[in-house]
This record gives structure tokens, sequence and C-alpha cells, in this order.
């Protein structure tokens, strides 16, 4: 069986959905035996993960990106159709606007947060994810969700069978599974990390609710803000102005590195006392499964996935209040014996997140998917 799956993404800036296809075709590739894993436009082989740029050169991004207009720009051409044409099954992102009419068609539904929070996007992120809900959820075969909450959340707001719909969880990089001491005490170093410190990655834009995140840090005591400093790591996305001036000019104990490399990560998450993520909405949540691989003790907002990612293995509280957010933060910075209940139970969940696993699953799905 041939399948081609939309790899777009890798060649545009781009966070968790590109984490996903970077890996996730990867080891479809791997697994693969009598089956073909093809990736649109024409992606062989690709460089190491960055989301910040293509995973290709210039020379070779932009014929491609060329490709994916000219597909989207003109309809009536069956383009897509001719390209598609070997496949068994074409697995679409939202960056192809008309998926091919001639063959079998699937997708993955990372989230719904255009339909929960529009307010927090773009208008042109919400236009985008509401033609592929029409063009695409709405017709394909067969549909991955990334967590139960986001099929229940396809099927209630997108009135989507859930028969048509398997859950399939994301995976994890296998260097968080396997970090070291002196690969956390050289990204300290190269981070100038002296102090114990609560680790935040992510983009930085409203839904990721940092300001929040910063107000609890605020009232902490300052028996623990003098002993431990809030590390805030990630890229500027969009409409963050107030949010980026509060973290290029903090206050003492709160430190912005900005875009950290995603060979750092996993030590920079491993060297956390503990990691907080209090965002307002997510499909999955990669940085909580990746601080839980690390043996790192989570503190997640109790919305959307991310109580079913975390599962035992963190605590909960309400995103929109800082002093129930602060008085988490409080009793694991003050609970030794908390924080290591917690890693050995994250270590233990984050199995349920390895790349292989959903690989399998997913090979398994397009035999479904293809009848």
């Amino acid at each position: 069986m041939r399948i081609e799956i939309d790899a777009t993404p890798l060649l545009l800036r781009s966070a968790g959905v590109k984490n996903y296809l970077y890996h996730w075709i990867r080891h479809l590739r791997l697994l693969s035996e009598d089956d073909r894993i093809a990736a649109f436009p024409f992606l062989g082989e690709y460089g190491g993960l960055t989301h910040e740029e293509s995973l290709l050169g210039p020379l070779a991004t932009w014929p491609r990106l060329g490709l994916l207009y000219f597909v989207n720009l003109v309809p009536a051409v069956p383009a897509i159709d001719w390209i598609a044409s070997r496949d068994d099954i074409f697995h679409a992102s939202n960056q192809v606007r008309h998926p091919p009419r001639k063959t079998r068609l699937t997708a993955t539904v990372h989230d719904l947060t255009c339909w929960i929070l529009p307010e927090l996007h773009t208008r042109a992120n919400v236009r985008a994810d509401r033609n592929f809900a029409e063009r695409v959820l709405k017709k394909a075969a067969r549909l991955i969700a990334v967590s139960e909450n986001t099929k229940n959340d396809a099927v209630h707001l997108l009135g989507l069978s859930p028969e048509r719909i398997d859950v399939i969880y994301s995976g994890i990089a296998e260097p968080f599974f396997h970090t070291t001491a002196d690969g956390v005490a050289r990204t300290a170093a190269k981070y100038d990390l002296q102090r114990p410190y609560i680790l935040f990655v992510g983009t930085i834009e409203p839904r990721k609710n940092i300001d929040v995140l910063l107000d609890a840090h605020d009232v902490l005591p300052e028996s623990l803000r003098s002993e431990v400093d809030l590390v805030i790591a990630g890229p500027v996305g969009w409409a963050a102005d107030a949010t980026h001036r509060r973290i290029s000019d903090p206050v003492p104990g709160v430190r912005y590195l900005g875009y950290v490399p995603e060979q750092d990560l996993p030590s920079l998450t491993a060297g956390a006392t503990l990691f907080a993520y209090l965002s307002l909405y997510e499909g999955f949540g990669f940085p909580v499964a990746q601080a839980m691989a690390c043996g790192v003790p989570v503190l997640v907002s109790n919305v959307s996935s991310l109580p079913e990612v975390a599962g035992d293995a963190g605590l909960t509280a309400d995103p929109h209040s800082v002093s129930e957010v602060a008085a988490a933060i409080s009793r694991l910075l003050e609970d030794s014996a908390l924080r290591q209940t917690l890693s050995e139970r994250g270590k233990q969940r984050s199995k349920l997140f390895r790349w292989e696993k959903c690989a399998r699953r997913s090979l398994e799905f397009f035999h479904r998917a293809a009848g």
C-alpha cells in the first residue's frame, strides 16, 4: 500500500504539528514493510528538527512551496489528483486547500482551539482551520485524534461520527527518555542557569497563558522566589507584545531564553525542579509529556487534554486563578516527597507516548482506512 502524507509544515515555521510530522513520518518509514510512505510535496530524507525554518535548504524548499501554491491556487486544474494518482491513502494537513478527489482521504485532528478560543488566534488561522474542517475532516474516510479530549471536541463541535475517529497518542523523542547528569550540567552552563528553576517551554502567545504563570511567580513567598527561578523558553508568536515586554525586561528571578534548539530541550527540561504548563487549551501537549519522560514533576491546567496526558503524574490547577497556580507551585517546591512520587509516576506514564507505538497503531489505522 502507498500512503502519501502532506508534510508541507516541515517546510514552514511551525511548532507542534511540525514536531508531530517530523517524528511520525520517520517512524512510519522505519516500521513499514510492504507499505510505502511518501511525503508531499516530494520530500525524501530531511535534516534535523528546527521549528524556526524549513528542514530543507532554500533551493529545495522554494520549488516545493511553489507547487503547494499552485495546487491551492488553481483547484480546477487537478494537479493534486495527478500527484496522488498512485496513492491508496492521502493524509492531509491544513496546508492543502483542495485535497485529492480520487484517493482515500485521512487526516489528524490536532486540536479544536480555533472553535473553543477563536479570540486567541488570528483571523487567518481561524479561517484556515474552519476550511480544513469542511474540506477534509468532514469528508475523510477516517481520522486520527491525538487525545480522547480532542476526539470528543471533534464529535461535539464538528458533528463528526465517533466511529470514524481513532485516538492515537503522539510520541516523545527518544532523547527525553535518556538524559544524563553531564548533559544537564552542560546545558545549565550554556544558558547560565545557576539556581534551581521552574520551567515553561512553548510559543509565547495568548493561549499559553504565560501572564498567569508570571503573576503566580510574583506572589510566591519570598523564601521560594529567592531560591528558585522561573525560566521561560520558546519563540515569540502572534499578539504577545505585552507578554513579550514582561519577559524581555523581567523582574529578578525570571529568565527568558528565547527559542531553544531542539537538541538542548531534553537536558534543559531534565534540569528543572518542576515543569509548569498552564495553557488554556491543548490538543495533546508535547512539552508536558516530554517533562514526564525526563522525570520532572508537572503542573498543568485542569482543562482540555492536559489532565488526560498528565494522568496521576501531575498536579492540576485552574489556569485562570493566579492564587491556585501559586499555591500548587508552592506545594511542589516545598514537598520533595511529592515531587519524587510525581517524577516516578511521570516516567511510567510517559511510556504510553512512544513514537514506535504511535507509528504501529497508525499503520493499522491506514490499513483500516483503505478497507
